[in-house]
């Protein structure tokens, strides 16, 4: 049984380390609207059918040596290029409140490995009622070659409540 147990370990920090390997992952804080200024693209990711909650908003800051990548297909997303602070602001606003259990926003910057902020994103907050939390969405940010690769998933007691193993949406 110790065996076994050494075995899962060594398997768990090879995982570990290879998705290290990968790229590094970044950190994300709280901002505010007048925090941002410049020139954006846009990436609008989700909202893809009536109840799709897994939606998100993301400014990357044009200009940087950086450039936001979603982890998903093209058919996930839409992007906009040269945007405004302002214009990109209430697009993503008007983007992630469109749900019916809609609460509020979740202003986030982005930064790189240094601390500075390379992107935002503007993520929608639910009525805890409807979903057992306000915030649905696991995202990460994982930096690979000035390339910032984003995964954007639900929270897996999100994803058990909504879809039975199949990965069709529960009926009862």
């Amino acid at each position: 049984m110790k065996r076994i147990a050494y075995i899962l370990l060594a398997v768990s920090c090879i995982a570990f380390l290879n998705s290290c390997a990968a790229g590094n992952y970044l950190k994300t804080e709280d901002a505010k609207d007048e925090d941002i200024k410049g020139s954006f693209t846009l990436i609008l990711y989700g909202s893809r059918h009536l109840s799709d909650i897994e939606t998100i908003a993301i400014l990357d800051i044009e200009g940087d040596r950086y450039s936001f990548e979603p982890y998903a297909p093209e058919f996930d997303y839409k992007i906009k290029r040269g945007v405004s602070a302002k214009e990109a602001l209430e697009e993503a606003e008007r983007f992630v409140s469109w749900h019916s259990s809609f609460y509020r926003t979740q202003l986030s910057r982005t930064l790189d490995d240094k601390g500075n902020v390379i992107g935002y994103e503007l993520r929608p907050l639910y009525q805890p009622l409807a979903f057992g939390v306000s915030d649905v969405l696991d995202v990460d940010y994982r930096i690979k070659d000035n390339r910032v690769i984003v995964r954007i998933k639900l929270k897996p007691q999100i994803e058990r409540m909504l879809f039975d193993g199949d990965g069709v949406k529960d009926r009862d």
